[in-house]
């Protein structure tokens, strides 16, 4: 029973950021439409919309993409996949957790936090529009990748109990 609190509670962890980060869309869409208004109608673009723009994309797609995983959206070639059964696919889920996400995953959290590190001790600030969110933006990157962890750590468990048990948790 402690085994499926804990992961109902990773799970949870996905979930509320799912739900938080995808409202995200709603000032990139403002930002957006505000400068395809000004630049089309008034002819008068704004130097900082395309940065704020990406600097909301970003964290929009990034911050969502462990909630993604929850719910299974990334891709995955289901044709083959599903003709399998439940213990085949639970021992091919550990051998891909194990040989591609996890290294992945790992090499680019790390990675993220000397990116991130780096950008707050330089006190980094955007090229054009010379916004001070860069350092927060950067470290956006490690955040995506521990959540991606952490709920990989969340289906992993559940492939090893899919492929002893033969079904699914």
């Amino acid at each position: 029973m402690q085994l499926k609190t804990f992961l109902k509670s990773i799970d949870n962890i996905s979930e509320w950021t799912g739900r938080v980060f995808i409202w995200l869309v709603v000032p990139l869409t403002a930002v957006v439409v505000f400068e395809v208004i000004s630049r089309r109608i008034f002819d008068m673009p704004h130097i900082w919309a395309p940065e704020v723009t990406d600097f909301l994309y970003g964290p929009h797609f990034m911050l969502v993409a462990a909630y993604t995983l929850l719910y299974k959206g990334h891709v995955a070639i289901d044709i083959i996949y599903n003709r399998f059964s439940p213990r085949v696919r639970g021992i091919l889920d550990i051998i891909t957790y194990l040989v591609f996400f996890f290294p992945f995953c790992s090499i680019v959290f790390y990675q993220g936090i000397i990116f991130a590190k780096t950008s707050w001790l330089i006190h980094e600030t955007s090229g054009s529009a010379a916004l001070p969110v860069i350092p927060e933006i950067k470290t956006v990157i490690s955040v995506t990748f521990a959540l991606l962890l952490l709920q990989g750590l969340a289906n992993f468990i559940r492939s090893i109990i899919q492929a002893v048990k033969g079904e699914a948790l």
